[in-house]
């Protein structure tokens, strides 16, 4: 069993590589990305010069994660005007680039929008270009305060709904500082409770088919010294059954108005769990993720990935034979169903976290009212 007993006092770690950062050099700007595909066994870094290198990278989830990926987006569309390309068709490519994950067309159109206003203005190019950069810092910079508060929040709640700490927290896919401009969204949650002495334990699901949870929750905690253990998804009711899950923290990729949550495929399976078992069941996501034009879970585009990933799997350094380039373990020519995210309706949601606050019960109006507190005009 993959288990880390936690470490005392502050978490000390290894600098750490950002996911992503904007850099500059003789040669002209680029973006560059800590390749999320390659850990834990490497920390590489992969360099963007322009966007359709970026779409790339988001299709491979070397970068990943709703807030990240908004980040991302906003950094390709000024990489693009600084670079001198076309930036409404570099726009539209990024913002297709994964179509459930919201946040990514939210930073595509706010960089975007910054760059026409200048334009629009009379300001040349390279204004414009400058302006889509300072929308793209200021998003950064406003996700990393927002990863802040939503954990400040997040522990608040967790100490009301369970009072005494001791909190043994079970979450899916990966939410932490690899999906956001600060340390994350549920993860972050869960990284505050270990600080302030309240997390027993982070249950960590291994997240098939891709194994974000395995290696990258697991990697972040162990850089955290938090005490987790990792788990296969199906041992999942295992553990609800024995009584060891206190609560369900995980991330959003799309919350559409009345409450309904897109989130990594095998997150509505822990929704129906948590209700069965008694255990809140809590989604934590800023309010970009919130999408107001989504009136309902069955309005959400749920992104089909390519069948290889159920069909193989990938092995560093090992030899490969599969067409996506992994080791084959079905038969050839098995057919998969892979959808990247699944849908958890709103009555199975306890809360939802952001950084605005907590909304509980999930409902429409109480969205609504998120949305007019932060600015964020509601409909549906």
């Amino acid at each position: 069993m993959a288990d880390l007993y936690g470490q005392s006092g502050d978490d000390k770690r290894p600098t750490e590589v950002p996911a992503i950062r904007w850099e500059e050099p003789p040669e002209g700007p680029v973006l560059v990305l800590l390749d999320q595909t390659r850990l834990p066994a490497e920390e590489v870094e992969l360099v963007c010069t322009d966007a359709s290198a970026l779409v790339e990278a988001i299709g491979s989830l070397a970068v990943r994660g709703a807030p990240l990926l908004g980040i991302a987006g906003a950094y390709g569309v000024a990489l693009a005007a600084a670079r001198g390309f076309a930036v409404d068709e570099a726009a539209d490519a990024l913002a297709g680039a994964r179509p459930t994950a919201v946040n990514l067309s939210v930073g595509v159109r706010r960089a975007r929008d910054a760059y026409q206003a200048e334009v629009a203005k009379g300001g040349g190019p390279e204004q414009g270009a400058r302006a889509a950069l300072a929308a793209a810092r200021q998003l950064h910079r406003e996700d990393a305060e927002a990863s802040t508060r939503m954990a400040q929040h997040g522990l608040a709640l967790l100490g009301e709904l369970l009072p005494g700490g001791g909190h043994r927290i079970l979450t899916h896919c990966n939410t932490g500082a690899l999906v956001s401009g600060g340390e994350g969204t549920a993860f972050a949650v869960a990284l505050a409770a270990h600080r302030a002495g309240q997390l027993r334990r982070l249950w960590v699901d291994e997240t098939r088919p891709l194994l974000q949870g395995a290696r990258l929750t697991a990697y972040e905690a162990a850089r955290r010294g938090m005490a987790y253990t990792l788990l296969t998804d199906n041992a999942a009711g295992s553990l609800f059954s024995a009584g060891e899950v206190d609560a369900v923290l995980i991330g959003a990729d799309r919350i559409a108005a009345d409450g309904s949550v897109a989130n990594k495929v095998g997150s509505y399976p822990l929704a129906v769990l948590a209700r069965y078992h008694h255990v809140p069941f809590i989604v934590v996501a800023p309010v970009t993720t919130v999408d107001p034009d989504t009136p309902d879970g069955a309005s959400i585009e749920v992104e089909q990935r390519p069948g290889f990933e159920v069909t193989e799997m990938a092995a560093p350094q090992a030899p490969v034979s599969g067409a996506g380039g992994g080791i084959p373990v079905a038969p050839l020519g098995t057919q998969a169903y892979n959808p990247a995210f699944d849908v958890t309706p709103p009555e199975l949601v306890t809360a939802i976290v952001t950084e605005e606050g907590v909304v509980s019960p999930v409902t429409a109006d109480g969205l609504a009212e998120l949305c007019a507190r932060s600015g964020r005009a509601a409909t549906g």
